[in-house]
């Protein structure tokens, strides 16, 4: 009977425990306030240190700038008389991080038309689409206005490239070197008449506290 009494101040301490950390959690959740805030598309945010929009758009940028104002652009324009027609290729990422390759390319296609310095034709995906639209306007539109076979504008040149990474860590702190390495290769002769690269390094600390 003595020993069932001493338990009873026990019992309720462990109660009274709980109720205590069941509280203590139920305040900490109470207290973490989530915000959202819309800021502008150019602005450079880094969170993780990994390839972002930021990279994606600088990088593209700056290639850009230097395809644009090779020598091959003016040679081709004096052979020809025309700009290049130019189709944007596989952007391969050999990193060790998941890159967006599509939004990469999406990039430099938009900097490439908007340059006005060569003609931009569809990739081979957006071809089968277009071909798709192609043959339903030979059944179902009018004579007029239905698109004809045969006359696909074919490119001179294919832009192919990739995005290689190395890593230097010690502790606490990284270094990442992201090397982007692209060509432009002429689709008859397989010669690269342009080869290019553009580099990013970023340098990650964590902080660490001591308790």
């Amino acid at each position: 009977m003595f020993r069932q009494q001493g338990m009873l101040p026990r019992s309720l301490a462990m109660i009274g425990l709980c109720l205590v950390s069941v509280c203590f959690i139920a305040l900490v959740g109470c207290s973490s306030k989530k915000t959202v805030q819309r800021i502008d598309t150019d602005t450079d945010i880094d969170l993780s240190g990994e390839w972002n929009d930021a990279d994606s758009r600088r990088v593209s940028e700056a290639l850009i700038g230097q395809i644009t104002a090779g020598n091959w652009v003016v040679n081709h324009v004096s052979k020809t008389g025309e700009m290049p027609v130019v189709i944007i290729g596989e952007m391969r990422n050999k990193t060790m991080e998941h890159i967006a390759t599509k939004t990469f390319i999406a990039d430099l296609e938009r900097n490439f038309i908007n340059s006005g310095r060569v003609t931009v034709v569809a990739s081979a995906e957006e071809r089968e689409q277009m071909r798709g639209e192609r043959a339903d306007q030979q059944e179902f539109s009018s004579q007029a206005s239905m698109a004809q076979w045969g006359r696909e504008m074919g490119a001179d040149y294919m832009f192919i490239g990739e995005i290689n990474m190395i890593v230097d860590q010690e502790g606490g702190d990284t270094v990442k070197y992201y090397q982007v390495d692209c060509y432009m290769a002429d689709l008859e002769s397989n010669v690269k008449v342009w080869a290019g690269f553009e580099k990013i390094k970023k340098y990650i600390s964590k902080k660490k506290y001591k308790g």
